[in-house]
């Protein structure tokens, strides 16, 4: 047999063996009887990228909705930003993610943690015992390939953590009985246990890697300061977001949208990238299969399944003002138009509204060119208004149509699948992070300056394209009557010479307080990863601060945002409302049930 085959199978052998049973916990570690094959180089990089391949969220041909590490659900979903899914009967797991009614029985809740320890976190343990029992890798590499497992796995629990909090068991690669590990931790333990994983990553990681994908002392840096602001320790997080920023190693891209362009994959911008690759494998099950109900499903592009759908109150927060700064009060008092409820025959003239650029790069929306594919034709191409809204599903993960089957799936039934990586922690990221942290320490000039940053770039680049035809039947597809896909930018029913919208953005001169300068680098993390699977769990950790969030708690402003919501479905449930409980999930009933008297539930979740 070939070397590289036999190598092949024994690492799926190896890691089907340990990482596809629901009830990994409870069973003894089974020996490794193909420790040879393993304990070089070779083998253990076979192992690591095993554990990688685990980071996406999908496990093989076991697709976990619930387990994207996208976090359109429980990140996304979750908070004002978007809806789940488009219709009241369908999957009810992420329904009840959307409308705050998670219980033990949730299937998104259970794929979350199925992911985390079952396939995540215990192949990278496994990989850190064969590290620790090898002899035939020098120190050096041995230290590296620790460093690359130890940030794996504390990526996999940070990402547990933020779903679940502290009620989850912290397994190393030591622990003999892993099935009798408490979830019960003592106040800041699980921080501390991610953290001191990631110190050893960014003492042995090299500062670039040649190979894509894999991550860099910065990345290990970045990832322990996110873990540090979750718990609003700024101290702590701030030396390590200047050392990133003092490196020199990164920039912003030129453009907003060249963070979600394939061919910009793995910019100058990028700090940790979630790589995807399509058509190597039946199905392209190396891409995001976690996200891939999440693509337009009607009309004229007709892909699967209209998930993830932006809300009119993310819609909202993009309007400015005449100085091209932000609504802050008053950006939710009046709807941005929109056509819900009007057919796609019907006249609809789009909002004349000053608007933040980021908008259409954002969310697409009926009358705006929706990148190469056409003009949005409204109610048709939306899988249903009364349920999803007016708008399509987030943009960003999405792609061009000249892009179709060559970096889109060829295979299997969700056809939106593509290469277009996620970019986990980007040097935005890093920069309005660092803005949180000055405004908290009262350097108003400094969080001005940064965010500032930010918003002159997305002003380099606006949606081009004035559409001239307000009536947008099937005829008119894709950009006016008789018209094909190569009038895209030159030809139809469009002035391509002009912008889409207003579009108009502004800089800050000042800030007067620390609550004026916290509001605003608040509000500008809101648009800047709208759709990204961060806002609930910003949210959370921005009601720990002084003024919270704007003045407002964490229930308040979902509320809000459930009161004023303009869909059916959410109007009709009277009983949607956020409470202090809402803000983790409970642990998942089967595996209460597999480490009984072992594994506890979270005290709000507890029926009395």
């Amino acid at each position: 047999m070939n070397p590289n085959l036999r190598l092949l199978a024994l690492f799926l052998v190896f890691f089907s063996a340990i990482s596809c049973s629901d009830d990994f916990l409870t069973k003894s570690p089974p020996g490794l009887n193909s420790d040879n094959y393993f304990m070089d180089e070779k083998g253990i990089d076979a192992l690591l990228i095993g554990t990688y391949a685990m980071v996406r969220g999908s496990s093989l041909y076991d697709v976990n909705w619930g387990a994207s590490i996208q976090n359109w659900s429980f990140g996304s979903g979750a908070s004002d930003d978007a809806y789940t899914a488009p219709e009241a009967t369908e999957t009810s797991g992420v329904l009840n993610v959307e409308r705050w009614r998670l219980t033990e029985y949730n299937s998104f809740v259970a794929d979350k943690w199925k992911w985390a320890f079952g396939l995540g976190i215990q192949r990278a343990n496994n990989v850190l015992k064969i590290i620790d029992n090898t002899s035939e890798v020098s120190e050096k590499k041995a230290n590296e390939f620790k460093a690359e497992a130890l940030f794996l796995r504390s990526l996999f629990y940070f990402e547990a953590w933020l779903v679940f909090g502290d009620y989850i068991p912290l397994i190393d690669e030591n622990e003999e009985y892993p099935a009798k590990v408490s979830n019960l931790n003592d106040d800041g333990e699980v921080l501390t246990f991610i953290v001191e994983g990631l110190q050893f990553a960014w003492e042995y990681l090299p500062e670039t890697q040649i190979d894509v994908g894999r991550p860099t002392k910065y990345a290990a840096m970045a990832l322990a300061a996110r873990a540090y602001l979750q718990k609003l320790e700024y101290s702590k997080a701030k030396p390590l977001l200047d050392e990133i920023i003092s490196s020199g190693k990164y920039s912003l891209m030129p453009d907003f949208f060249d963070n979600f362009r394939i061919e910009k994959n793995n910019n100058t911008e990028s700090i940790f990238e979630i790589q995807a690759n399509v058509n190597d494998i039946a199905e392209s099950l190396n891409a995001e299969m976690g996200i891939g109900l999440n693509w337009p499903h009607g009309g004229d592009i007709g892909m699967c399944c209209g998930f993830h759908q932006v809300s009119q109150n993310m819609a909202n927060a993009f309007k400015v003002d005449e100085n091209g700064l932000p609504l802050f009060e008053t950006f939710n008092d009046v709807d941005l138009k929109n056509d819900m409820r009007i057919r796609s025959e019907e006249t609809f003239v789009p909002a004349n509204d000053w608007l933040d650029p980021r908008i259409d790069w954002t969310l697409s929306r009926r009358g705006i060119p929706f990148l190469d594919w056409g003009i949005n034709r409204g109610n048709d191409w939306v899988r249903s208004q009364r349920d999803g809204g007016p708008y399509l599903p987030a943009i960003k993960p999405f792609f061009y149509k000249y892009q179709r089957y060559t970096l889109s799936t060829t295979t299997g039934w969700m056809t939106g699948v593509n290469a277009n990586n996620y970019r986990y922690i980007r040097y935005a990221h890093i920069l309005l992070w660092r803005a949180e942290i000055a405004a908290f320490e009262r350097d108003l000039e400094l969080a001005r300056s940064l965010v500032n940053e930010i918003r002159e770039r997305a002003g380099h680049e606006f949606v081009m394209g004035k559409v001239l035809v307000y009536e947008l039947p099937k005829s008119i597809y894709p950009w006016g009557g008789g018209t094909s896909d190569s009038d895209y930018l030159n030809g139809g029913d469009v002035d391509w010479t002009q912008p889409a919208a207003n579009y108009k953005i502004g800089l800050y001169s000042s800030f007067a307080s620390t609550d004026e300068a916290m509001r605003a680098v608040q509000w500008e993390q809101r648009l800047e990863f709208a759709t990204e699977g961060r806002r609930f769990f910003d949210l959370r950790r921005w009601d720990n601060l002084p003024n919270r969030i704007d003045g407002k708690s964490m229930a308040q402003v979902l509320n809000d945002f459930a009161k004023a919501d303009l869909r059916t479905r959410l109007n009709s449930m009277s009983t949607a409302e956020f409470a202090e409980k809402d803000k983790y999930a409970p642990v998942p009933k089967i595996q209460l049930d597999l480490q009984k008297e072992v594994l506890v539930q979270r005290p709000e979740y507890i029926v009395k």
